[in-house]
């Protein structure tokens, strides 16, 4: 039961899940996200109605930026993968079938707990009250109207009320919830002894009478597959880099333009005060806020001390204003560019100029640099090998269409396909089907080598992408039927089996008779292990085996023994020496597990409740979107 509950409730996928349904996205662009229908391509469906490809990509925004609140380094690479983008994707499917039962069951919101909501939040508060100059600033900043504003905050509240009063749904007897919590963190000190089967193989005797009557008894068991020799044509990017060139003009523009890409681990910190603008201010009161930021700027550079105080008394950036203008660590990519450029252009202590940017006029005090940028030198090799590839790419793409057609239209050999693209027709050994899917990583290429029109009428296969930018072509040269192997093939590994379960009974045979001696308090000659001390998630190196059973021993009676069959290997005896229940004498750690444990329940029921609502849709997926990149 706990094992299900950690599985549904950890991990970062379940928390973006979870702040996609409950996060109210009001002030991180939800009006673009309700409104801004740029594309219309359908990343998925539910019962044919269509979640924008807009939709979509300014949810993973959103999940990057709650990501980067939670004080998660975000990798590129974790938001390209398919893992990640379904997280976010069933994240938006979940809002929407809650808000369709919410519309169902006419569940609303009513004035004045939206009103008392919005008056607490503490986006809004200027002195601990509500401000509503803070109020209308930061809708104005985040070109929102106070109607959409209200709507977007009614209808989280209403997903966040059926999320709360599913999880008030869940009741534990304390007691029951009790034992469950002692017996999940209980420790027990063990040891164990292994009665081995290959300590027996020298006392067993297997005679070529018993060999011979397992071979005719189990003759289906030794059928040799069918195998073919093949040729085949190999179509592939790598093999065209030496067909594309790249000029040292086109690997510094490539440096150029992928700057952040080229960094490093480089991190810079920094300290900034904002004086904001946007696009809708007027051209009065941009250049009001450049006046102030100049005369800030000026007190700055007289006194560099006084940064600090200064933003906390004028940064218009609500988030960093109250620690002094402290943006933390950053790396490239993390900021908008003019702000990037300027602070990885300075030294530690340096105080900038005005850097313009879309959100106004900053000053940056830089206080740190830590890790190691990547300059263009030291990178161009590098940079050189990705453009070959990429232009590789790029003329395997070109000439994918054309493979798969000469293939099909001159289908009698692969001499045609390999003279037309330059490429060498290879022979493999003969090989069964299953070989084939190891070798090409293909199931579907050994499917066709298999079919009547390429094994029977000697055709070449179609063109199959056996991995990306990897095109195979492939026909059969000589094919052997499956059947069954010899006496004389078989005889030693039988013996060999046979030997082993001979084996196996007599170390079992041994290991219950200690067993039994223990439990009768006998003393017994038994090579134990040095004691360690375990719990459900630290095995202290003790095998899979162990840890599957050590838990089921009855320790009413201790010491306690436990003995079972490992699969091949022989008999395991378990002695439990003592138990730890530390939850016992912790009690504000029992406290916290409690909790933690009605939370799981609580997550749970509502994975439960979205399973119930999903199961009544039609859900479609483009999956198109999941596996391709930069799309976000």
């Amino acid at each position: 039961m706990l094992e299900a509950l950690r599985k549904h409730t950890q991990g970062w996928m379940a928390k973006i899940i979870l702040a996609l349904i409950v996060v109210p996205f009001a002030l991180f662009g939800i009006d673009s996200y309700l409104n801004q229908a740029g594309s219309q391509v359908a990343v998925a469906k539910i019962d044919g109605q269509k979640i924008s490809l807009q939709e979509y990509s300014n949810a993973v925004e959103n999940a990057r930026n709650f990501l980067q609140s939670q004080g998660q380094k975000v990798d590129t690479q974790m938001l390209e993968s398919p893992a990640f983008k379904q997280s976010v994707l069933d994240g938006i499917i979940t809002r929407r079938l809650v808000e369709g039962a919410i519309q169902d069951y006419r569940f609303k919101i009513s004035d004045e707990q939206l009103s008392q909501h919005i008056l607490g939040m503490p986006e809004f508060q200027s002195n601990g009250k509500f401000s509503e100059d803070t109020y209308n600033q930061l809708l104005t900043q985040n070109k929102l109207t106070p109607a959409k504003f209200e709507q977007s905050v009614r209808k989280d509240l209403a997903v966040q009320q059926v999320r709360d009063g599913l999880s008030a749904l869940v009741f534990m007897p304390k007691k029951v919830a009790e034992q469950s919590l002692m017996s999940e963190f209980e420790q027990r000190e063990v040891t164990v002894t292994d009665i081995k089967v290959s300590n027996f193989l020298n006392q067993v005797n297997v005679t070529p009478d018993q060999v011979q009557a397992y071979y005719k008894q189990h003759k289906t068991k030794f059928i040799a597959p069918a195998k073919v020799k093949l040729q085949f044509a190999l179509l592939s990017a790598a093999g065209l880099m030496g067909q594309v060139s790249v000029t040292d003009e086109e690997v510094k523009q490539y440096y150029d333009e992928n700057a952040a890409k080229f960094q490093g681990n480089e991190q810079r910190q920094a300290s900034h005060i904002l004086i904001g603008f946007n696009s809708s201010s007027s051209a009065a009161e941009k250049a009001a806020a450049k006046e102030k930021a100049e005369a800030i700027l000026k007190q700055v550079k007289a006194n560099p001390k006084s940064f600090e105080k200064l933003a906390i008394e004028n940064s218009q950036d609500t988030g960093s204003a109250s620690n002094g203008g402290d943006l933390g660590s950053f790396g490239r990519g993390a900021m908008v560019k003019p702000f990037e450029d300027a602070a990885f252009s300075m030294k530690v202590g340096d105080i900038s100029d005005l850097v313009e940017s879309e959100f106004g006029y900053h000053i940056i005090k830089l206080t740190g640099i830590t890790g190691e940028s990547s300059d263009f030198d030291s990178m161009k090799l590098k940079i050189k090998a990705e453009l070959l590839f990429q232009k590789a790419q790029a003329k395997y793409a070109e000439l994918a269409d054309d493979f798969g057609n000469t293939v099909y239209e001159q289908s009698g050999s692969l001499d045609p396909v390999a003279k037309k693209f330059n490429l060498q027709v290879q022979t493999s050994p003969a090989m069964s089907k299953d070989e084939i899917s190891k070798f090409f990583k293909s199931d579907r290429l050994a499917n066709m080598v298999f079919s009547d029109e390429v094994l029977k009428e000697k055709r070449n296969t179609e063109a199959v992408e056996v991995s990306p930018n990897n095109l195979v072509a492939a026909r059969v040269v000589e094919y052997t039927p499956e059947a069954p192997r010899s006496y004389d093939e078989v005889k030693g590994g039988i013996e060999s089996l046979l030997k082993a379960e001979a084996a196996g009974k007599l170390a079992q045979q041994k290991g219950e008779a200690l067993l039994a001696d223990l439990k009768a308090g006998k003393a017994v000659d038994a090579d134990w292990i040095t004691p360690v001390t375990i719990d459900r998630r630290n095995a202290q190196g003790l095998s899979d085996g162990v840890m599957r059973n050590v838990f089921k021993v009855n320790t009413h009676t201790l010491p306690a023994y436990y003995g079972f069959n490992e699969a091949n290997s022989g008999y395991t005896v378990i002695k439990v020496i003592s138990v730890n229940q530390k939850l016992k004498d912790q009690p504000d750690v029992a406290d916290r597990a409690f909790k933690a444990y009605q939370a799981a329940l609580g997550a749970e029921m509502s994975h439960a409740y979205v399973g119930s609502l999903k199961a009544t849709k039609d859900i479609q997926f483009n999956a198109k979107v999941l596996l391709s990149k930069g799309n976000e």
